[in-house]
């Protein structure tokens, strides 16, 4: 990222959320006794005290839904109940690690030749296959425009890096409001990635061939077999031409 990119997302941060970023870079041996005061010292109270968050008007509103409060509690008691600060420690070393690539490698691009004499010798005298790197799918980025966990200017990092990616700018939406209890949303990212949906999404069964049994008049049950309806037909048969012989060739 350029210098312009990081400023304009290190001032989107709270003051903690910075300290703890370089706690995470340069002393994480620090970060249990931090943890063990936020998540690990049972009071549960709001995400974005919790997180150092900062968040915008709609984000704020969402976090304070009763359905939002009852799914952040259960997760953080799940969370929390090994009590132990280990786990928290690696993610957030993780989120500051280099982890040996970059979103630019999705990029598509030709494969370099390899070095040596021998690739020199076997492009020579055969042709050499183009192979092409990187991701050769569609890439969508949603973004929204109020979000300041992770501001607007992070999709315009990543456009910058891979010009062939579609972004999705969503005004007015923060960081949660997109993702959370948003079922709408979550068919327009489907749509969009895999296609519209081709039929119904529960086939309808089909009807079953009645098979109940057939009522005389009367209202009694008649039982109708096919191998005696056949037999009778033959006796009537039989009666009707007692005279008419059969010839077998």
């Amino acid at each position: 990222m350029t210098k312009e990119e990081k400023s304009k997302m290190w001032k989107k941060w709270t003051t903690k959320k910075k300290n703890m970023y370089i706690l995470a870079r340069k002393f994480p041996r620090l970060l249990p006794y931090f943890y063990r005061r936020s998540f690990l010292s049972g009071v549960h109270g709001q995400i974005e005290t919790t997180l150092a968050l900062s968040l915008a008007i709609r984000d704020k509103a969402l976090l304070e839904h009763p359905l939002f409060e009852k799914f952040w509690q259960r997760d953080v008691e799940e969370s929390v109940r090994q009590k132990n600060a280990k786990p928290f420690v690696e993610e957030a070393v993780l989120q500051v690690s280099n982890w040996g690539f970059s979103p630019a490698d999705l990029k598509v691009q030709r494969k370099r030749p390899g070095k040596g004499i021998m690739h020199w010798i076997k492009s020579l005298f055969g042709q050499t296959e183009e192979i092409l790197t990187g991701f050769l799918g569609q890439i969508h980025v949603w973004q929204g425009m109020e979000d300041m966990v992770v501001p607007p200017s992070t999709s315009d990092f990543l456009q910058r890096v891979l010009p062939d990616a579609m972004v999705h700018r969503l005004l007015y939406e923060g960081h949660f409001t997109y993702f959370y209890f948003c079922d709408e949303c979550h068919r327009h990212i489907f749509s969009t990635v895999f296609g519209n949906p081709q039929g119904p999404f529960t086939p309808e069964p089909e009807p079953e061939p009645d098979q109940s049994p057939i009522q005389n008049d009367d209202g009694e049950t008649q039982d109708t077999i096919l191998g005696d309806v056949a037999t009778d037909e033959e006796n009537v048969s039989s009666v009707v031409n007692p005279d008419k012989e059969d010839y077998i060739d």
